[in-house]
């Protein structure tokens, strides 16, 4: 008996998926309106007056616009080169070294008969003065030297971007300090010498030359030095090349025996920078043929003036 199979029951009707609702359209982007200036600023006047559309916020500069000048590269070296340690030392010691071989001499001197010999008492300063020369030509290799050895002069040059400012503010900052300790310390030496030793008495010209003449010999030399770090840019090969420069002639001098080289020896000997600066005390140097009276101080200013010279051209033409 066959048995009647069900009929198959129809699938559901599928839905049909939900229209999505039409997407709203963004509004069309309207442009912001930016400030404008409304004036350039001029160094020295008031911060830049911002003029924008209404509903921007209006920017005042606090910061005035100003024009950098050389004066303010100067403030930035004494800052550097009085708040470094550096410099108290080289100084410190150069002091202790004048004053002090100084008085010892004029001490010495003081118990022997220097009277009879009818010079002043103030050559006797030239002892601690050749000594203490070393510690200011460091000194002037470090301003600048160590700048370029810690990566310090990028900092220097992005703020002052002019580089042959920033050479000439280490200059003149340098030149002053040494020169104003420097003829106060040989100035204080000469006057303990004078009261100490019984010798002749120094005339004005022996005064100013042992004061303000050796304070110039002394700071120009610095100078050189500073033109040698600027031109090496190497603390310790500018302070190699400046103590051979003030010693190597001495010592290449006195092993100069033969005949032939007699005149080289005695240039050297009366040329050499110890030398020029007995010299300019008044102390005859190699039978008194060599320079004498400022005579010393003009030879140090013209080697300073081209080494100085190159280091602009140098400091102008290379990267840092």
């Amino acid at each position: 008996m066959l048995r009647t199979l069900p009929a198959p029951q129809d699938a559901p009707p599928q839905q049909a998926p939900p229209q999505q609702a039409p997407a709203q359209q963004a509004p069309a982007h309207q442009p912001q309106a930016h400030a404008q200036p409304q004036q350039h600023g001029q160094p020295g006047q008031a911060p830049q007056q911002w003029q924008s559309d209404p509903g921007v916020p209006t920017y005042v500069s606090p910061i005035p616009i100003r024009k950098t000048h050389l004066g303010h590269a100067l403030a930035s070296e004494w800052t550097k080169i009085r708040s470094v340690r550096s410099t108290m030392w080289t100084l410190g010691v150069m002091l202790v070294l004048v004053l002090g071989i100084g008085t010892l001499v004029g001490v010495v001197a003081a118990a022997s008969d220097v009277s009879s010999s009818g010079a002043s008492a103030i050559g006797l300063g030239s002892f601690g003065v050749i000594l203490g020369m070393l510690c200011v030509m460091t000194l002037g290799v470090l301003t600048i030297g160590s700048e370029y050895g810690t990566g310090m002069i990028r900092t220097t040059t992005t703020a002052c971007p002019s580089r042959s400012r920033i050479l000439g503010a280490k200059a003149i900052v340098f030149f002053v300090l040494v020169f104003v300790i420097t003829t106060l310390a040989t100035t204080l030496v000469a006057a303990l010498q004078t009261g100490m030793v019984d010798a002749a008495e120094a005339t004005g010209e022996e005064w100013l030359r042992g004061t303000v003449g050796v304070g110039l010999f002394v700071a120009t030399l610095g100078l050189l030095s500073l033109a040698v770090g600027a031109l090496v840019r190497h603390s310790a090969g500018a302070i190699t090349i400046m103590i051979g420069l003030v010693l190597l002639p001495l010592v290449l001098a006195m092993f100069m025996f033969s005949e032939s080289l007699k005149d080289v020896q005695l240039f050297l000997f009366q040329y050499s920078i110890p030398s020029q600066l007995i010299a300019l005390y008044g102390e005859s140097v190699a039978g008194g043929t060599g320079p004498s009276g400022w005579d010393p101080v003009w030879i140090m200013l013209g080697l300073t003036t081209v080494a100085l010279g190159a280091a602009f051209l140098t400091t102008e033409t290379r990267d840092v």
